[in-house]
């Protein structure tokens, strides 16, 4: 019983989000190795959230030792810390959090650890880097790239803040979106489909039967009705669409009928297009598709998916195999759920041939990608995504000028586009006066038109000559003096790991660009430079 227990204890530790991400997602946290650069309130927030949800192992870099300031914005620090290693005192108390999780520390900055190690960050799944520099930033960057490790940037700063994602290429096959088409294949339905539907005679009297046969049955003997009349086509202008609707009301005994009501509400999906999405086609057409023994598996996967769209699937990708809930006699409803699933499987084995057959190809076990990747990946053909970055260095020096003079002059993202260029120019204030603007008040009135000057550089260089910024905001960043506010901190750090956990499941669609936070006007929005 007892070891019974503890094989338990982890399920139910992590039980509301293994709703989420499930088995696969907390093996894939828990397998993870994370380091932290600089454990300020940022930092910290953004380990306590990943420590938490129990990732495998956390190192803290911090060369800091804890004064009197850092206990008013960091809730993990107390009293007895002062000075102590800060990358020690964390560590302690996030071990406290979750004892399962593997916790140590280097005291040592980061920027120097950059520039003196950089084999130490090879070890790591991803690294967080928070609080840096953009000289320091950059060189982690390329560190990262080189070594295929995931880089998370973050930063608060005053009432504004920024994370961004940096890595070449990142392959998602659960990107689980909010809404999405229920794949019914209502369309093209196959033949057991077809032959399921034509056993249920749609104009059965019974009451009981009328008002409970599935609106899937009801769509496909009815679409095919329509196709009849149609010289095979389904319905496609507006006018067409509201005939099919009156064609379905017109099967009603009752106007009760919930049925018959969910096939109206679902008749659009008898004329989605045949075929794949565009996003779709631009993966299956990626040169990442002509796969060699060094692939990913993830590439193999999309190349035998192209197979399989060529031969079995006759232009379709795999099917699902799920259903949604529906008024139905119970009969049915079970009968449909095993159509669905046969079809889903069927088409499975087909593309696990297609796998296996491209491994014997290219040199590689036959058996190296297991049947439950290549089932979640059938199941979740349709929402595949890549995600490919430009690296710091792109973004800062081949600014995407077009983008950027649309965001500066759109007046929803004017501020943030402010907030990105003011935040790279506090750098560069910084790395000339060896301090950040505004940290001492005596000297605020002089650095505001010190850090107007430098932000003039800042846009020259992203092809914005003329332009300028809101002096408000100049102002503001000054009087920020570089402060990591609690809630500010604990905001962007609450995102940093949220991407963390994103890019570490491979499940969910991380940040496009970069994502910043304007804490005067309370929004969030995401820069794609």
């Amino acid at each position: 019983m007892a070891a019974t227990g503890v094989v338990a204890e982890p399920k139910t530790k992590y039980d509301r989000q293994l709703r989420i991400w499930g088995d696969q997602g907390q093996a894939a946290l828990e397998k993870a190795s994370i380091c932290l650069l600089n454990c300020g309130p940022t930092g910290t927030e953004a380990l306590k959230n990943l420590v938490l949800g129990g990732i495998g192992s956390v190192t803290v870099v911090d060369g800091s030792k804890v004064e009197a300031s850092d206990l008013g914005n960091n809730f993990l620090l107390d009293e007895g810390c002062l000075g102590q290693p800060r990358a020690k005192s964390i560590c302690s108390f996030l071990q406290e959090l979750n004892d399962a999780v593997k916790a140590k520390f280097v005291e040592e900055f980061p920027a120097h650890l950059i520039d003196t190690n950089p084999s130490f960050f090879s070890q790591f799944t991803v690294v967080i880097a928070t609080q840096l520099p953009e000289s320091s930033l950059l060189k982690l960057d390329d560190i990262c790239r080189k070594a295929d490790i995931v880089l998370v940037a973050a930063r608060s700063y005053g009432l504004t803040g920024l994370v961004r994602v940096s890595v070449k290429e990142h392959c998602v096959i659960e990107s689980k979106p909010d809404h999405f088409l229920d794949d019914l294949r209502l369309h093209n339905p196959w033949t057991e489909l077809k032959q399921f539907a034509k056993s249920i005679d749609i104009n059965d009297k019974d009451p009981v039967v009328h008002k409970h046969t599935p609106y899937i049955v009801i769509l496909v003997r009815l679409a095919e009705k329509w196709a009849d009349a149609h010289d095979g086509n389904m319905p496609s202008t507006r006018q067409e669409k509201k005939e099919f609707k009156d064609l379905i009301r017109a099967h009603m005994l009752n106007i009760d009928e919930e049925n018959y009501k969910e096939a109206v509400d679902s008749s659009y999906k008898v004329s989605v297009t045949p075929g794949i999405s565009n996003e779709i086609r631009q993966i299956i057409d990626d040169d990442s598709a002509e796969v060699n023994s060094s692939s990913s598996d993830f590439w193999i996967l999309v190349a035998a998916l192209k197979e399989f769209i060529a031969k079995e699937g006759n232009g379709e990708l795999p099917l699902e195999g799920t259903i949604p809930d529906m008024t139905s006699l119970t009969e049915y409803y079970v009968s449909l759920q095993k159509i669905y699933q046969a079809k889903a499987e069927f088409d499975c084995l087909a593309l696990e041939h297609h796998v296996k057959e491209i491994l014997k190809r290219i040199g590689r076990d036959p058996d190296s990608i297991s049947r439950a990747y290549i089932k979640t990946f059938c199941k979740n053909s349709r929402k595949l995504r890549i995600c490919r970055y430009r690296s710091f260095e792109e973004e800062f020096s081949s600014p995407m000028v077009s983008e950027i003079q649309r965001y500066f002059t759109d007046e929803d993202y004017s501020y943030a586009m402010n907030f990105y260029i003011l935040l790279r120019a506090v750098d560069r204030l910084a790395a000339n006066y060896s301090r950040l603007p505004g940290v001492f008040d005596s000297e605020i009135d002089e650095d505001i038109p010190r850090l107007k000057t430098v932000a003039a550089s800042v846009l020259s260089e992203m092809g914005l000559n003329g332009a300028s910024l809101s002096e408000d905001l100049i102002t503001e960043m000054c009087r920020f003096g570089g402060a990591e506010i609690h809630p500010v901190a604990a905001f962007v750090g609450g995102v940093a790991s949220q991407e963390v956990i994103k890019l570490v499941t491979k499940q969910f669609v991380p940040l496009r660009g970069t994502f910043i936070f304007n804490g005067i006007d309370l929004k969030s929005q995401v820069l794609v430079l």
